[in-house]
């Protein structure tokens, strides 16, 4: 195909090893300008922590499309560079940002990558933050019931990895109590 486009005159397909521009309204931003650095360096590492930083302040400002972007971001530089278990975060952390803006049903795809990455790593607290995730994602879904297992999940996945003591209180939260009819 690409052949093909160079013999018609047609413009080249992007390469799938590479991001897209990013879009003018973000490169002008002020968070822009170290991630630019960054990436024009092809410092992979720096670039992934330089997105990161300006998808939690997006996200914090509640501007949830300039967020998701650099969200993605982050995720294509740390896979790059082999960071898995911030790839794997940052994953989670797509999830509920997704989740927060509103759309806990693209979040799932966030949430299940996560869970699996964590499990492969070893990462039993990331693993039980993602699995939290996925249940805070189905309960929004009204799917009551996988909510409260994901919750009990999580909960034992944290105890497991003695996670900070909020991060249980947010699964058993979750996982509900039983009350006799």
């Amino acid at each position: 195909m690409a052949r093909l486009r160079r013999w018609i005159g047609g413009p080249p397909t992007p390469s799938a090893r590479a991001l897209p521009e990013l879009p003018v309204a973000l490169r002008r931003s002020e968070l822009a300008a170290p991630y630019l650095s960054a990436a024009a360096a092809a410092d992979h590492p720096a670039a992934g922590e330089a997105a990161t930083t300006a998808m939690e302040r997006s996200a914090a400002a509640g501007e949830w499309w300039p967020a998701d972007i650099w969200g993605h971001r982050a995720l294509w530089h740390f896979e790059r560079a082999g960071m898995d278990l911030e790839a794997t975060r940052l994953a989670r952390q797509i999830g509920d940002l997704r989740t927060d803006a509103g759309d806990p049903l693209s979040a799932r795809r966030y949430y299940a990558e996560a869970i699996s990455e964590a499990r492969d790593l070893g990462a039993e607290r990331e693993q039980g933050l993602a699995t939290l995730g996925m249940g805070r994602a189905a309960m929004d879904l009204s799917d009551v019931t996988t909510a409260r297992r994901l919750g009990q999940m999580a909960e034992e996945l944290l105890e497991r990895a003695a996670a900070p003591p909020g991060e249980i209180a947010a699964a058993r939260e979750l996982r509900g109590q039983e009350k006799e009819v």
